[in-house]
């Protein structure tokens, strides 16, 4: 990020770059925030090791109390408690009571740029002020904005109103990094592609910026809610974020999204380690720091925007922005709408909502009578992409309240919404019924064709394995399955568990992973989870039980070791990972034979020249020979970002009917960049590991 120095009537030595965008002043982003306060502080609320008030307070068992950071780095080089020295870990700590972090938020601050504004308020509407009333946060801020275009502009490929800020994330940040103007090698990205439309602006590279984001975990085995896919063993090579589970730690925090590639945690470099083992690094408990390269989507390059930022109206924004990605049944249009409130304190009548079946904030309702409805623009079932800046495609609807109700006079959304929506809001119950009305039919999925067929990707590999049992009739065979074709993922039948119960725990020879071929002869390969457990429970009443199954196998030491420590655990270990129904890790889907794959088609489609927005890594490699094409890249504010279906470690098996088994990466890019408006990816996707 370009520093930008400030007037000299203003704070000397004071840039928009080091400024911390939470307490205003200057410190090192791994430091704890500062702040002036104007009362004294009772001895109760303060740090025993920074001698500070409390920031983020951590009880410890044995009755302390201290701020999160210090507490953390302390911990990092000892092992007990720093005032009575009794053995401690972070991961016991528990974040104090809302009692006492409220009246930490209560404590009297002053604004840290006193020298203009002499305002104080309580700790809590500090950071509120300075993004929204502070002249001196607001004058950094706006000499930024002229060399930095905000992030959702950069997005949508146009320079737009510099009050969308690019720098609203209040994240840790590091430095820019370069636009990448060379590709990965094996990386082919028919994201990028110039248009020679009048009517398009020009875009050049990617813009993508390195962020550090901090997560906690209160409970040891509490999972981060990432799905993860990639990995040095992987054709993708770099671990990325596939997902963001709904109500987690990870969409909670709100910062990290599908497509951030993972650089580091807790220091220690993702570079170049197998999945497995970025998988063990990720699950450390307490605190972990990650540092995340984001795409930020495409810069433009006319030249005409640099001099004319746009101030025109919501219509006329709208229609720029306007596009149809999804084409006819379910294209969108972004587009932008400012509301004016007469006080800070006026509320704008809209109640918000998230869905079950789709990350993200909706407009559910427009109150009658309320600014929002009187201004007619927003509309029942509007998907809410970002408010003042802040970025909301994986938020809440409380935290879009939050930006809402510290905003000033304006605020600015940014809105998707389907071109078929009425253009008149009605009630909150019209709205459902002609949502409803228009909802897609659930997605075809087929079993990959014979023309389609292909070796797993190097390292990968399975192996069948059949055995035969001579048992009692009501003797158990001790195993529980997940998977089915009626899951989300079309996953087959798969064990989740061997339990030492059951005669499958003796022989030895099945493992926890294992897909379910067939039992006595019966194929469980087509079936739903309901039907597989109906068709074991029936052959497992006989006396004689054949199962097939398949194993995948990988060439990394690490994940076998680690799967097979696992199935050795006791009976109460066991019974406790089978009660957190275990999944496999994605590269175990990878080694499974492609008559095993279940694909299903995707359909994109584009009005213009912009670029279709996903990268591609595989093909055929000196080092690795022929390699399945894998996504690697979803870039914000392209077609196939809108859409939504497409994720991150998702293999492309054909495009327009066409297989890419056997195609070189100068085969696959001719064919992408030739569709020009409408083109059809069948795809595998096998859901991303855990964390």
């Amino acid at each position: 990020m370009t520093e930008t120095k400030v007037s000299s009537s203003s704070t000397p030595g004071l840039s928009w770059a080091r400024v911390c965008k939470e307490c205003g002043q200057q410190h090192e982003g791994q430091e704890s925030h500062l702040y002036e306060y104007q009362d004294e502080v009772d001895d109760e609320l303060v740090c025993h090791i920074c001698l500070q008030p409390l920031l983020r307070p951590m009880d410890t068992p044995c009755g302390h109390t201290y701020c999160f950071h210090c507490l953390s780095n302390f911990l990092k080089e000892q092992d007990f408690c720093p005032v009575d020295r009794q053995r401690l870990q972070l991961h016991q700590c528990r974040p104090s009571s809302l009692l006492v972090r409220n009246l930490l938020d209560k404590l009297t601050v002053m604004c840290p740029h006193s020298a203009e504004c002499q305002q104080q308020m309580q700790r809590c509407e500090l950071q509120p002020h300075l993004h929204n009333r502070c002249p001196v946060f607001k004058r950094l801020r706006e000499e930024a904005e002229k060399r930095k275009r905000p992030s959702w502009n950069e997005l949508k490929g146009r320079k737009g109103d510099g009050d969308l800020s690019g720098d609203a994330k209040q994240s840790a940040t590091l430095p820019r990094l370069s636009s990448r103007d060379q590709p990965e090698p094996g990386l082919i990205n028919p994201a990028y592609e110039e248009s020679e439309d009048d009517n398009t602006p020009l875009r050049s590279s990617l813009v993508a910026e390195a962020n550090v984001v901090e997560l906690f975990r209160e409970e040891p085995e509490e999972e981060l809610g990432l799905r993860i896919v990639g990995g040095k063993d992987t054709p993708l090579g770099n671990i990325v974020i596939q997902e963001i589970v709904r109500d987690s730690i990870a969409a909670r925090d709100g910062r990290l999204a599908p497509g951030d590639h993972i650089l580091e945690v807790n220091d220690v470099s993702l570079a170049s380690v197998p999945h497995a083992r970025a998988i063990s690094v990720l699950q450390q408990p307490s605190l972990l720091r990650l540092t995340v390269m984001q795409e930020k989507g495409f810069k433009t390059r006319d030249p005409r925007t640099d001099h004319h930022p746009s101030s025109s109206s919501s219509a006329s924004t709208a229609s720029q922005l306007s596009h149809s990605p999804h084409g006819n049944a379910t294209s969108s249009t972004v587009l932008q709408v400012t509301l004016m409130k007469s006080q800070r304190t006026e509320p704008l009548g809209i109640k918000l909502i998230r869905k079950s079946d789709e990350s993200g904030v909706f407009i559910l309702d427009l109150l009658s009578g309320g600014l929002a409805a009187k201004d007619g623009k927003l509309r029942n079932n509007d998907k809410v992409l970002a408010i003042n800046g802040h970025d909301l495609r994986h938020g809440t609807p409380e935290s879009a309240a939050q930006i809402i109700q510290a905003s000033e006079v304006r605020v600015n959304f940014v809105v998707m919404r389907p071109a078929d929506c009425p253009e008149e809001g009605g009630s909150s119950r019209e709205g459902q019924h002609s949502r409803g009305a228009r909802r897609m039919p659930e997605p075809q999925y087929f079993r990959r064709r014979s023309t389609y067929m292909k070796d797993p990707p190097g390292g990968f590999s399975s192996h069948e394995k059949t055995v035969s049992l001579k048992k009692e009739p009501r003797l158990s065979l001790g195993i529980t399955i997940a998977g089915g074709r009626d899951c989300r993922s079309r996953l087959p039948v798969y064990i989740t568990s061997v339990q030492p119960v059951g005669c499958l725990h003796r022989d030895g020879t099945i493992k926890r992973g294992d897909v379910l071929l067939s039992i006595n002869g019966v194929d469980l390969t087509q079936l739903t989870y309901n039907e597989a457990v109906s068709a074991l429970k029936a052959q497992t009443a006989q006396s004689q039980v054949v199962l097939r199954v398949i194993q995948t196998l990988s060439e990394e030491s690490e994940e076998d070791a680690d799967a097979s420590s696992k199935d050795e655990l006791d009976p109460v270990d066991d019974l406790r990972e089978d009660m957190l129904n275990w999944t496999p890790l994605w590269t175990r889907w990878l080694g499974l034979p492609s008559h095993m794959h279940w694909c299903r088609d995707i359909v994109l489609q584009k009005t213009n020249n912009e670029s279709w927005g996903f990268s591609i890594v595989g093909g055929y490699e000196e080092s690795h020979g022929q390699q399945p094409f894998f996504i690697k890249t979803i870039v914000p504010g392209t077609p196939a970002h809108f859409d939504g279906r497409l994720k991150c470690g998702d293999e492309i098996v054909a495009v327009n009917g066409a297989t890419t088994v056997g195609m070189n990466n100068s085969s696959l890019i001719p064919m992408l960049k030739l569709q020009k408006n409408k083109v059809t990816l069948t795809v595998v996707s096998w859901p991303g590991s855990l964390v």
